[in-house]
C-alpha cells in the first residue's frame, strides 16, 4: 500500500507520527501495530484497518 502511494517508510512514519521502525516491523511481519497507529495508517490510505492489516486468531491477546 505504501509503495502504491509512493511513500517512503519515513514519509508514512511522519504522517502517522511514529518512528520508522513502527512502519518497518509490520511490513516484515515482525509485529502488529497497536490500534491507534493501525487506524492512522488505514486512514491515510482511506481504507478500513481490515483492508490494510491481516490479524491471525493466534495474534489475539484475549483467549
Amino acid at each position: 500500500m505504501r509503495a502504491k502511494y509512493n511513500y517512503t517508510q519515513n514519509d508514512l512514519a511522519k504522517k502517522v507520527n511514529v518512528r520508522r521502525e513502527t512502519i518497518v516491523f509490520p511490513e516484515k511481519g515482525k509485529y502488529n501495530p497497536s490500534l491507534k497507529p493501525a487506524y492512522n495508517i488505514a486512514y491515510i490510505f482511506n481504507l478500513r484497518i481490515e483492508e490494510v492489516f491481516i490479524f491471525e486468531e493466534n495474534d489475539s491477546i484475549l483467549s
